[in-house]
């Protein structure tokens, strides 16, 4: 090879059409420069005048081959005017080479699908002398312009890698956080591959403790989110970097089982704390959305609520747990009417812990007109349980909601329903609460850590009240609609409480579950999957077991 051709290659660009099916494959070998990329309007279609009607075979072909080939040259302006966003395509295309540091890719074609034509990608990243490959799908859709009728790419970032969401960029480069080496409670390392759950937990803590546990960066592909506070999301390591010791709360061992309980329930949802410390046990979800619903989600906790709202009953004279309680069919407040599940009553001698360990509704809407303080059951949920203070767990959290209600929502609100939202970390925090008479904040990360302040509810429990609020959920777990549930779990120090929440539009309940052994707390919610037995309980069960 002369000095010549070096000179092409090298600091240059050549492109080369590759034989195959369809219509070839294409080459993109450093900068931008001369070749057969610039979408010139060599093909027919893509010369084609103002058109309409479906796009055809022919159009998608031609569309995409003159598309593929401008990217792989690297001709950012080319590619972008074949596109339905030219400015959104031009800074994405040329962000492939300069920020993403492709420095090859072999784009190669397959058979299209009416107007969708995938292709694979094949490609080499080079960063200060690092160099590692990556191959990956994706696909394109083929349009017509709403004002030219030509037919042009659909935009997306996901042509670009499939991952990519909207106004996410791909990015190589040292990060500015480095790798952590994330530990259990007991120094077991707690990896994505392992615990697929934790992958956005991970992912956090190394953005947030990345620097102050002591780590080097190394070099990265990474997907660069669309806001600040989301974590970035690493594609492929090109040079290890010298990872920082973090250690958590979390236990290896109840983690396991708690990725081996949800996976059992489609958008199932677990949390287990350490009732005496707030020390979060475990995180697990299953979703395909791959939220962090255990922590982040709000949805109507149904009546898992209930220990909040019979603590509030108790604290305030209005209820006892050996106290009469009517539980009627059925009850109306604010002139909404509130019936109990299969529309079951109790005997007139029945108590308030018999109440709430069948989960009879009307035994504590029948107290509203008692309490006489619409913001009664917010006090108690903030000043005891410690829900909305702004939790600082160390990771993205959300807090509990209960806000002061009037009318039909206050009795909705009694029962977990309303305006109430909750996540598994939220209830389990709750019933940790309960279990012990204090509210000790979550935590993932030591506090002292980043210095960062926990919150402290105003008051505790008052000791009656506790004893009374323990007492009726053991009955409830030994004898109440958590009874089979509970009686699979080993030991004899547990309670627990049942919840379903309808949710407006949804064909089933979301199925709530929270329990403790010993010092151990869990809740768990399944999104539809119906009464707090049938899938979150067995979850829980699980968890608690380990």
């Amino acid at each position: 090879m002369n000095g010549a051709a070096k000179g092409a290659i090298i600091g240059g660009v050549f492109l080369a059409m590759l034989g195959g099916a369809g219509y070839g494959a294409y080459t993109l070998v450093s900068d931008a420069g001369s070749g057969s990329g610039s979408g010139g309007g060599k093909d027919a279609a893509i010369r084609s005048a103002k058109g309409g009607g479906p796009i055809t075979d022919q159009e998608a072909a031609g569309t995409a081959k003159a598309f593929l080939d401008a990217w792989a040259a690297g001709d950012a302006a080319a590619a972008a005017r074949l596109t339905n966003n030219q400015q959104a395509a031009q800074t994405a295309v040329a962000d492939y080479r300069a920020q993403a540091h492709v420095a090859k890719a072999v784009i190669t074609p397959g058979t299209a699908t009416g107007a969708t034509v995938p292709f694979t990608v094949t490609a080499e990243i080079t960063y200060e002398g690092a160099s590692k490959p990556l191959a990956y799908d994706s696909k394109l859709t083929v349009v017509r312009g709403l004002t030219s009728g030509k037919p042009l790419v659909d935009w997306q970032p996901s042509v670009i890698h499939p991952q990519l969401g909207k106004d996410e960029r791909l990015r190589a480069g040292a990060p500015a956080t480095p790798p952590v080496k994330a530990v259990d409670r007991n120094g077991e390392e707690l990896t994505a591959e392992k615990y697929p759950s934790l992958r956005p937990v991970l992912d956090q803590l190394r953005q947030t403790y990345g620097a102050k546990a002591g780590g080097r960066a190394g070099a990265e592909l990474w997907i660069e989110p669309a806001t600040q506070d989301a974590p970035k999301r690493t594609l492929l390591t090109l040079a290890e970097g010298e990872p920082g010791m973090l250690k958590t709360t979390l236990d290896a061992r109840i983690q396991a089982a708690a990725e081996q309980a949800v996976a059992r329930f489609p958008e199932a949802s677990v949390a287990a704390v350490k009732p005496s410390s707030g020390h979060i046990l475990a995180i697990a979800n299953h979703r395909k959305d791959g939220f962090n619903a255990a922590m982040e989600g709000a949805r109507a906790p149904g009546s898992t609520m209930k220990i909040v709202t019979a603590a509030m009953l108790i604290d305030r004279g209005k209820a006892g747990a050996n106290q009469p309680a009517e539980c009627t069919k059925e009850a109306s407040w604010g002139g909404r009417s509130f019936h109990n599940l299969k529309n079951f009553d109790l005997p007139a001698d029945a108590t308030f812990a018999t109440g709430f360990a069948r989960s009879c509704n009307t035994s504590f809407i029948k107290r509203i007109d008692d309490v006489r303080d619409d913001a009664a059951l917010s006090k108690e949920a903030r000043e005891v349980f410690g829900i909305g203070l702004d939790w600082k767990t160390g990771v993205r959290s959300v807090d509990g909601k209960v806000p002061a209600a009037t009318g039909a929502a206050a009795a909705a609100a009694y029962i977990g329903q309303g305006q109430i939202t909750m996540n598994p970390l939220n209830v389990a925090s709750i019933t940790a609460t309960a279990r012990t008479g204090r509210f000790n904040q979550p935590v993932i990360v030591a506090p002292d850590l980043d210095g960062r302040p926990i919150a402290r509810a105003e008051r505790r429990m008052q000791p009656a009240v506790a004893q009374q609020v323990v007492g009726m959920m053991k009955m409830t777990a030994s004898s109440g609609t958590a009874a089979e549930v509970m009686g699979t779990v080993r030991g004899s120090d547990k309670g627990a409480k049942t919840g379903s929440a309808e949710v407006d539009g949804a064909g089933s309940p979301d199925s709530w579950f929270t329990g403790f052994n010993g010092d151990v707390a869990a809740a768990a919610m399944v999104e539809g999957g119906g009464h707090g037995g049938d899938a979150a309980g067995p979850v829980v069960a699980a968890v608690l077991n380990s």
